[in-house]
C-alpha cells in the first residue's frame, strides 16, 4: 500500500504480488509501466484489507494522511488504484476456480 507519490515507470518488471496506490492527484496511470500490470478499481474484499491495514498503520506510526483516508473511508476509497500483475492474476483465479470446484460451488 503506498500513500505518497509514486515515480514514473513504476511496476515494471512486477509479476507477482497486488499493490494499492492511493493515488490523490489522479495521474497514476501515466507512471505505471502497464506492459506487465493492470489497473482495477478495488472490490469489497480490498476495502476491508485497506480499511485493515490503515488502521495498522495508524495505530503504530499516527499517521495523518492514513487517519485522513478513514475519515472519509468510503469517498476516499475511490482515490486507490490496484495493481495487478496479469500473469498472478491468471493464477489466482485458477487457483480459486479450483476451490470452487473441489468445494462443490
Amino acid at each position: 500500500i503506498i500513500l505518497g507519490a509514486t515515480g514514473r515507470n513504476f511496476a515494471a518488471g512486477m509479476s507477482g504480488g497486488i499493490a494499492y496506490i492511493y493515488d490523490v492527484q489522479g495521474n497514476f496511470a501515466e507512471n505505471c509501466n502497464l506492459e506487465m500490470v493492470g489497473l482495477e478499481a478495488c472490490d469489497e474484499e480490498d476495502a476491508a484489507y485497506l480499511r485493515t491495514m490503515l488502521q495498522k498503520h495508524t495505530t503504530y506510526t499516527d499517521s495523518q494522511v492514513a487517519s485522513f483516508i478513514l475519515s472519509d473511508f468510503e469517498s476516499e476509497l475511490n482515490r486507490f488504484v490496484k495493481v495487478y500483475p496479469h500473469d498472478y492474476k491468471k493464477v489466482m483465479q485458477m487457483q480459486k476456480s479450483k476451490q470452487q470446484s473441489l468445494s462443490g460451488h
